[in-house]
């Protein structure tokens, strides 16, 4: 799975699966603790602290405010001191904003706290692709992107297993403290196997300041003159839309259940904790899925599992069919996340790859914040959250189609700068 020599096989092979493994848990915490906790427990923070949905909007806006100004300095960042020195110091500072939530009444500053976690989640993932295709080899790195996407279904789990006992106990600060003192542990793990693995050491190898500098702006001007490419284009329009749709399709999910369709929160949790675990595998086995049938065929069933899932919400949320549509959402939501970067990282490499996905992220934060507005915006005016759904299932079809606009991943019509060589036998939906 990994880039090895001959002598040090197995080392690699461990150091990648180790890597890959913290890297899932760093997307666990910033997105399924730093986003989606504040969206499961929201009603019963409302409560006791006394503000309302119109607050709520704002501070998930600002929230994708923070996504994409951290997405834009993640991405600064990357191309100068490196994408491991980026990562870690990025974790840690969500590890410390988690555990300074429950210290404070104010919802200003725990607004604060959350535009920064928000930011965390986007500065995280901004190196990844560089960091994974240092350690990984191509024909691998959909399914472990993939992987590392999911990280965000695990954190979610972990969120559905400890909220029905600390929300029911009334003790919604000490679960802040649980994921944040859990997140910061993790950190402290990760920055030694990254300094053991070499990670904050540059890809290159020992050279001069000067010239590890040199080579990285010239990459990284490389990327940002990609504008000029029609797939690039396509495909930071394509994360603004998810952006616009996937991630208000979570942050209303629950006050939508309890209070729009009066589901109690044993059910909600319910539906979290399934999009949990099915998101475990989804992006695994999508992006192994990928790695065979290409990536622009994965995504296309990912959208169209995506519009059932809204669909159902829509037309049918009755039952046990808000389930149903979890686990489709979950089929679609985890994988998406790690599609989109394993297809940047089979057609673009290096510094170049890191400022294509910044700005991937940035676009998407963009369309975050028009979501969450838009959200609120409709709940205000009509009264019920279900008019979103109404919105995010027509914004899939605009994704299916878009994503077949985008030409097979690897290949000389993708490539850039210093682009890996796709295997000979890589499908696709046109190419198969």
């Amino acid at each position: 799975m990994v880039k090895t020599s001959a002598p040090t096989n197995r080392s690699h092979v461990i150091a990648g699966f180790v890597i890959t493994a913290l890297l899932t848990s760093f997307v666990a915490a910033t997105y399924g603790f730093g986003f989606y906790l504040f969206a499961q427990i929201v009603t019963d923070m409302r409560r006791d602290l006394g503000f309302g949905y119109t607050v709520v909007g704002t501070v998930t806006a600002a929230g994708q405010l923070g996504f994409l100004l951290f997405a834009l300095l993640g991405t600064w960042l990357s191309t100068r001191v490196g994408g491991g020195q980026v990562t870690i110091g990025s974790a840690a500072l969500c590890g410390l904003c988690l555990v300074a939530i429950p210290m404070t009444d104010s919802i200003v500053v725990i607004g604060v706290l959350l535009a920064v976690m928000g930011g965390t989640a986007a500065s995280v993932y901004v190196p990844l692709v560089e960091i994974v295709g240092r350690v990984i080899d191509y024909e691998h790195r959909g399914k472990v992107l993939g992987l590392i996407s999911s990280g965000t279904s695990y954190g979610v789990f972990v969120n559905s297993l400890l909220v029905p006992s600390f929300v029911g106990a009334g003790n919604w600060r000490g679960l802040w403290f649980c994921v944040g003192l859990g997140t910061l542990t993790a950190t402290s793990i990760a920055a030694f196997a990254f300094f053991r693995v070499g990670l904050f050491r540059p890809s290159d190898g020992p050279r001069t300041a000067v010239a590890d500098r040199a080579a990285r702006d010239d990459s990284a001007g490389a990327g940002w003159r990609m504008i000029l490419v029609r797939w690039v284009v396509i495909v930071w329009v394509m994360k603004f839309l998810n952006g616009f749709a996937c991630m208000p399709f979570q942050n209303y999910l629950s006050p939508y259940l309890r209070e729009g369709l009066g589901f109690d929160i044993d059910f909600a949790a319910q539906v979290w904790g399934v999009i949990g675990v099915i998101g475990m595998g989804a992006g695994f086995a999508v992006g192994w899925l990928s790695d065979r049938i290409g990536v622009r065929t994965s995504l296309v069933l990912c959208y169209g599992m995506f519009f059932v899932s809204a669909a159902l919400l829509v037309l049918a949320p009755v039952g046990y069919l808000p389930l149903v549509s979890g686990v489709l959402f979950a089929l679609a939501f985890y994988p998406i996340y790690g599609l989109v970067p394993a297809y940047v990282s089979k057609s673009a490499s290096g510094a170049a790859a890191t400022v294509i996905f910044g700005v991937t992220n940035v676009t998407q934060g963009l369309g975050g914040i028009a979501g969450n507005y838009t959200a609120g915006l409709l709940k205000s005016w009509t009264g019920d959250f279900m008019w979103y759904y109404v919105v995010i299932a027509a914004t899939t079809v605009v994704l299916g189609t878009l994503t077949l606009q985008l030409p097979r991943e690897g290949s000389p019509e993708s490539a850039v700068g210093l682009a890996p060589t796709p295997p000979a036998t890589d499908k696709d939906l046109s190419h198969a």
